[in-house]
């Protein structure tokens, strides 16, 4: 097991540190890296993500409720929690608050999933790949780029017109986040799925072909911003990281455990949000140039010490 956790985050690590060798070697700077992100976010992370979408086995996915429910508490429930207590507790700012929900509630399942869950659990493992992948694409990523709008817009900065009601000002960062390709193709690869509209492997392959360009070129450009910025361990990285590898899937065991869920979901799950964060925090950060150093690093991190805790909850829950 030790062996296909390695094989699975070994790529992460390889592509982070050869970004970070193009940096040293100034083939490419933080700029360049914005426009390598910028191709990610408005072209191959939106193919990557409809073709994943109308590709997820619906007829199976209706079946697994229990499942969905214990990766809905999971990812967007304690999304939600992370969210406020960053923001309330320790006062951060809405973009900071935003972008360290999702990296601490948002696993790198389909990096990483497909080779690990896949060797623990089978055929099946395909099941949380694809809730995961739901979850993240439609329900974490668009409310994590409302909120970053939200700061980034703020009506009272440098504003010389009348001020906005703050009902209008939340529509409109709503309607912004929506215009974005990353979060309207989702949906209408959600569509698609519930519509049962099936496109021809050559469309699939068509879109994948640009698609799963995605990791590689988002983690290389993190790779090149960890150089440009300097990979750091503050109290807010270190924080983070304990809380995504370790404190999270100990809280969701805890509480699939008093409500009663069957040790092969326990198991699933706390497995599965184990998995170290995903590279989408840094393409946001990147893309609304929010905290661009802190999030890189926890994705750093988190990756090479989950070398460590994944194989420690695989062997509690074995």
């Amino acid at each position: 097991m030790i062996e296909t956790i390695v094989g699975a985050l070994l790529p992460i690590a390889v592509i982070l540190l050869l970004g970070y060798f193009a940096g040293w070697h100034q083939d490419f700077n933080k700029d360049q890296a914005g426009v390598l992100n910028r191709m990610v976010m408005l072209y191959a992370l939106p193919l990557s993500l409809f073709a994943v979408l109308v590709q997820v086995p619906i007829d199976e996915l209706m079946q697994e409720k229990t499942l969905s429910i214990s990766l809905f508490i999971g990812m967007i429930v304690l999304y939600f929690v992370v969210y406020f207590i960053i923001r309330y507790l320790f006062k951060k700012s809405i973009s900071v608050s935003a972008l360290l929900a999702l990296s601490i509630a948002g696993p790198a399942v389909p990096f990483v999933g497909v080779s690990v869950l896949g060797d623990l659990f089978g055929n099946i493992s395909t099941i949380s790949i694809s809730i995961c992948s739901i979850y993240m694409n439609l329900i974490q990523v668009p409310i994590t780029i409302i909120l970053l709008s939200m700061d980034s817009n703020n009506p009272t900065a440098n504003s010389t017109g009348p001020q906005k009601s703050k009902s209008s000002v939340f529509w409109g960062n709503v309607l912004s986040a929506i215009k974005e390709p990353v979060v309207w193709m989702p949906v209408l690869g959600l569509i698609f799925l519930l519509l049962r509209v099936s496109f021809p492997t050559s469309i699939i392959a068509s879109l994948n072909l640009l698609g799963k360009a995605t990791g590689g070129v988002a983690l290389f450009a993190s790779g090149i911003i960890l150089f440009s910025y300097k990979v750091t361990f503050n109290k807010t990285v270190s924080i983070s990281v304990l809380a995504k590898n370790i404190l999270l899937p100990l809280l969701m065991l805890g509480i699939l455990h008093v409500f009663n869920f069957t040790p092969e979901i326990i198991k699933e799950s706390v497995i599965t949000l184990s998995i170290p964060t995903a590279s989408i925090g840094v393409i946001l950060a990147i893309q609304y140039k929010s905290d661009e150093q802190d999030i890189s690093s926890i994705l750093f991190f988190s990756t090479m010490l989950s070398l460590v805790t994944m194989g420690l909850f695989m062997y509690i829950l074995s």
